[in-house]
């Protein structure tokens, strides 16, 4: 039991340390908004995507994405799109102190959240790929404790992120540093997009 927790907490912190979408995505939103409680639905939204997909992951439907090339592609397509206009819009995001424009809504948060999470189709098939496979090596009661763990991580992850991001909002009085976090965060977000659009034609 104890490995298999050992084993989740180690292979989830491999997976989500690297800086992805989804982290800067997290980690900019904590430092746009004024107030911790006002990224609760980026928070949420990035917690309960990563649940999902390491759910399916542990109930095996990367078999799923494997025979179906169609689907794997309209994901590759539709998430691209999205990354793009996060990568804009991000772009373009004033800090809280600037009048021309509040910071991101609710509903902005959870629709971004929702893209760089579950329409990045390396997040999905490393999610899936890797815990599922890792996850096959368990039954029964160590495959609930390997699957709860890697849960948490991703969880006590994502808080981590937007307190972190909070702190450095809040020691930026000027919003010239969250200025330049919304361009760092857009130019990643850019990244991931243009490798997406690699796949899809040289795949």
């Amino acid at each position: 039991m104890f490995q298999s927790i050992i084993h989740g907490l180690l292979l989830a912190l491999g997976l989500i340390l690297p800086l992805g979408a989804q982290n800067v995505f997290v980690f900019n939103q904590g430092a746009n908004h004024k107030r911790l409680k006002k990224t609760l639905p980026v928070v949420i939204t990035a917690g309960l995507c990563d649940t999902l997909l390491i759910l399916l992951a542990v109930l095996g439907v990367s078999l799923v994405l494997a025979q179906y090339p169609s689907l794997q592609l309209a994901i590759y397509i539709v998430g691209f799109i999205f990354l793009i206009y996060m990568a804009w819009s991000l772009w373009n995001e004033k800090p809280q102190s600037a009048e021309e424009q509040p910071p991101m809504s609710a509903a902005k948060q959870i629709s971004f959240a929702l893209s760089v999470s579950l329409l990045n189709p390396h997040a999905i098939m490393d999610t899936i790929g890797v815990i599922g496979t890792s996850a096959a090596v368990y039954t029964g009661a160590e495959k609930i404790a390997f699957t709860l763990s890697t849960i948490g991580v991703s969880w006590i992850w994502f808080i981590g992120l937007a307190c972190a991001g909070k702190q450095i909002g809040k020691m930026d009085t000027s919003g010239r540093l969250i200025v330049v976090l919304n361009k760092i965060s857009s130019i990643v977000i850019l990244i991931v997009a243009c490798i997406i659009l690699k796949n899809i034609f040289f795949k």
